[in-house]
């Protein structure tokens, strides 16, 4: 029996689903649909990163090798096969969650600031083997070719935009569903101190591996539509630090205790990013993303969900005591 929270939820999704639809058959300004496209995009990446992160307390640094394999997976099957997007996104989902798997195994023994450096050497090692592969472009890149865009889409970025959207409703309902099922609880106990979770029968190296694959497989298939998206895929973005930095800042911003918090940080931040980009330049992306962060975590430690949960605090308090006086 599905839970009333469960059925809302779902409804919300269609509704955002078909509202976006029928803004992309409508709507003719394609710059919306560029900006929109990054900002769901960064919606995938902080949920994905909060899987581990946030629930587990295992901070990974390493979202961008993740993601730029993802794009250069994309980029193998279009060369070799010319695998429609779907298949591209099935296939960077796949070598996400095997490359999650088995980062997960080699480093999930390590705890702490060891764990961290040990995802940042993993992003370095990955894009420097991109870089010397010469059948994906090498340090070059490569130029991609879009093939004729699918109906009743009249471009190729609207046809992205619904496809990053649905991406994002995936990795959102596959969060929320963690974080209320059994799944949730043993990453959180083991967040709160692992040698007690594992003393009393938490199977945390097994949790710990199923949280990386998954985390994984979201970041890897957030990747693989930026071949598309772009038309044009090298190193350098693709393994961008950038893609780190924010999926870390947008969950801490929007709170990591909840699935609704990475939505409400990389909503807010990834607007801002857009919004600064067009009025003033790309290239304060990332002190915009530190200043804000540096700022929720001097003012509200525990994000926008925190600022809430104080002030609805605040607001009951103030009812007793009016009630209390009348």
């Amino acid at each position: 029996m599905k839970r009333p929270g469960s059925v809302w939820f779902w409804v919300g999704a269609a509704l955002i689903l078909a509202a976006a639809t029928t803004a992309a058959l409508v709507l003719h300004n394609e710059y919306f649909f560029f900006a929109a496209y990054v900002v769901l995009q960064f919606v995938v990446l902080a949920t994905a990163w909060n899987i581990l992160g946030g629930y587990a307390g295992y901070v990974n640094f390493g979202t961008s090798a993740f993601f730029g394999m993802g794009a250069y997976i994309a980029v193998l099957l279009i060369k070799s096969t010319g695998a429609p997007l779907a298949v591209q996104i099935l296939g960077a989902a796949a070598l996400g969650a095997a490359m999650g798997f088995g980062t997960g195994l080699l480093t999930l023994r390590l705890r702490g600031i060891f764990f961290s450096i040990a995802t940042v050497a993993v992003a370095i090692i990955l894009e420097t083997v991109v870089i010397n592969w010469r059948y994906v472009g090498g340090g070059t890149g490569i130029q991609i070719l879009r093939p004729p865009v699918t109906a009743p889409f009249d471009s190729y970025i609207k046809m992205l935009f619904v496809v990053v959207l649905l991406l994002a409703i995936v990795a959102v309902a596959i969060a929320r569903y963690m974080q209320t099922s059994w799944l949730g609880r043993g990453l959180r106990a083991i967040r709160d101190n692992e040698i007690a979770a594992e003393c009393t029968g938490v199977p945390t190296l097994r949790l710990k591996l199923f949280a990386c694959a998954i985390s994984g497989a979201l970041m890897g298939a957030a990747g693989a539509p930026l071949a598309m998206y772009q038309s044009f895929v090298e190193p350098g973005s693709a393994f961008s630090l950038n893609y780190s930095v924010s999926a870390l800042a947008m969950p801490i911003i929007g709170g990591t205790s909840h699935w609704i918090g990475p939505v409400l940080g990389a909503l807010l931040l990834g607007t801002v990013q857009q919004v600064v980009t067009v009025t003033v330049s790309s290239e304060l992306n990332v002190l915009v993303v530190g200043v804000l962060l540096v700022t929720f975590v001097v003012g509200a430690p525990d994000g926008i969900i925190g600022l809430f949960a104080k002030l609805r605090g605040k607001l009951r308090r103030k009812s007793s005591s009016a009630k209390t006086l009348q």
